[in-house]
């Protein structure tokens, strides 16, 4: 009886793989060990395609950029740029969420190809067209991109967080610290679009044409 034909193992495959495992183990526990073991294969034989763990992430990474830029695509033209600007963060940030310590893996990783070459130039564009120069266009970006990236490091890592009122019980000598923890722990979605805002109105007064 002839051998059941298997599907050829290749880089985006294992990628693949790796964020679907990723939710399940987190980046801590994602291991080419058991990326290997989930596509059923010995783990030298992922490195063919990736020298070490920190490869695979990059490729992971691009990979999120490719299915995020995608989604992206089929959304209208933002108005002006602090609207095109707020639309591109929540959708960074709505994609980093769909995987466990999404923007760990994300953040500090090189792009394996040139996909992320058309949306940077597209929300460059934008920017630029507004009339920031093109450094001011970079750093209006990154501005907002470092913010979004750092926020869902913090939303991720905290999670549910704490049991806020032993936490308030704890805190009784200190009334501030104490009645922060819903703003820390708990109201993760108010509190991006509050940053956010405040993001956008400093690139406004301090980055912004005149």
């Amino acid at each position: 009886m002839p051998r059941q034909r298997t599907e050829r193992l290749d880089r985006a495959r294992v990628a693949d793989t790796a964020l679907r495992l990723l939710n399940d183990v987190g980046l801590d526990g994602l291991t080419l060990r058991a990326i290997a073991k989930e596509l059923d294969v010995k783990a030298p034989a992922l490195y063919w395609h990736f020298k070490d763990k920190q490869a695979l992430l990059d490729e992971m990474a691009t990979e999120m950029l490719r299915r995020m830029t995608a989604e992206a695509a089929v959304g209208p033209a933002a108005a002006d740029w602090p609207e095109h600007l707020a639309r591109a963060m929540r959708l960074l940030r709505a994609h980093l969420l769909r995987y466990r310590d999404g923007a760990k893996v994300y953040s500090g990783t090189h792009f394996t190809d040139l996909s992320y070459a058309p949306p940077m130039e597209a929300h460059l564009r934008v920017l630029a067209d507004a009339g920031f120069t093109p450094a001011g266009a970079a750093r209006a970006w990154l501005t907002a991109y470092s913010y979004t990236i750092g926020h869902v490091i913090e939303e991720q890592a905290t999670g549910e967080g704490p049991d806020l009122a032993a936490r308030a019980e704890r805190l009784a000598d200190h009334p501030l610290a104490a009645a922060a923890g819903e703003e820390l722990f708990r109201a993760h979605d108010r509190g991006f679009e509050t940053g956010l805002d405040a993001v956008l109105t400093g690139i406004a007064h301090t980055m912004a044409p005149r």
